[in-house]
């Protein structure tokens, strides 16, 4: 299947440059896989497409303050982005400067421009498209705690006021080099609302890595490879979703990442059911993948030519896939991060 298929137009002016306050006041496009039907509503909307027993599945993986500054030898600045810890205080990055070569010696800062913070970071292996694998002398995440900066994807250009707001409000276990965006839309409120209607949660981790920041290149969509991404399913959540799945309840995604993590942990001794599961996946579902465990996905919209979308297709068909980003360019939806969400059930 070729990459171009999965490209569409969409005038600049409708990708999100805020998020819409309050998060539930966001525009929901509800699409109804079986009868191809589409309905416009508002997200806290929500629970009138939902059911009792119904259970979404959240990822509570937490943006780190991932973007770091630091000074080369030579005195020129690069901009490190902390993508997966690998063992101890070596991490997967994203490095861009130039000339950046194993053995170089990285002196962090204090931000943009800013002081030295006695930290180094060592380059030990170098990659294609900025990626590294370095080596600190402190604890990262500590160092990121204290002089990092929350990275906001290249398309959006306005300053964040608030960065909690690229947060869900669910968010707990830290790792993430970008937020889980369709989980965006809840409330506190809303989850009190769902709750006391009888629509059940539980919680997965993925973090989120360099694939968010990477489309697809390759001509075939066959060809591309996913880099791994680490992920948790607990025993706790893998017995609520399997009472779910045995009673014939629905299991909901809330986002592509929870959509990744419940079919990783799959099971292939009983067919529905998952696993506890705790490792690293490359899982990439496109179109021709048979689901195993997710009946609805709440997403955002997601850029041409990337795996997220290529997900959207593979559940909910290209051709309606298709019709509902033309519909959504038309009715002027607001697209990514920040833009606003679809329910596919």
């Amino acid at each position: 299947m070729k990459t171009s298929e999965f490209d569409y137009e969409l005038p600049p002016e409708l990708i999100a440059q805020t998020p819409v306050e309050p998060r539930d006041a966001s525009r929901l496009m509800v699409l109804d896989r079986r009868t191809g039907t589409i309905l416009h509503r508002r997200f806290y909307e929500l629970p009138e497409f939902l059911s009792p027993g119904d259970l979404l599945v959240y990822n509570e993986s937490r943006v780190i303050p991932a973007r770091l500054f630091a000074s080369k030898p030579t005195g020129g600045q690069v901009e490190i982005l902390l993508l997966r810890q690998r063992s101890g205080d070596t991490w997967e990055c994203l490095v861009r400067g130039k000339s950046v070569r194993p053995g170089t010696r990285l002196l962090l800062l204090a931000g943009p421009g800013g002081s030295p913070i006695g930290v180094t970071a060592e380059v030990i292996e170098k990659g294609e498209r900025g990626w590294s694998i370095l080596a600190f002398d402190r604890p990262a995440l500590e160092v990121a705690e204290q002089v990092g900066q929350v990275p906001l994807p290249p398309y959006i250009h306005t300053p964040l006021e608030d960065t909690e707001r690229y947060q869900t409000v669910y968010a707990r276990t830290p790792g993430s080099a970008a937020a889980p965006t369709a989980g965006l839309h809840f409330t506190p409120t809303l989850l009190q609302r769902l709750s006391d209607m009888g629509v059940q949660s539980a919680f997965v981790t993925l973090h989120i890595g360099l694939d968010t920041f990477r489309p697809v290149s390759e001509e075939h969509i066959e060809e591309h490879r996913m880099h791994t991404e680490y992920c948790v399913l607990t025993e706790e959540t893998a017995g609520a979703i399997n009472r779910a799945r045995r009673a014939g309840r629905r299991i909901i995604a809330v986002g592509t990442t929870s959509v990744r993590v419940l079919e990783s942990a799959a099971s292939d001794a009983a067919p529905g059911m998952v696993r506890p599961f705790e490792g690293t996946t490359d899982l990439f579902i496109y179109p021709g993948y048979e689901f195993r465990v997710v009946d609805g996905l709440i997403t955002n919209f997601h850029l041409p030519r990337s795996t997220l979308l290529m997900l959207v297709a593979a559940f909910a068909g290209m051709e309606l896939t298709r019709h509902a980003y033309t519909e959504a360019v038309q009715q002027r939806y607001r697209f990514y991060s920040f833009g606003d969400a679809m329910f596919i059930c």
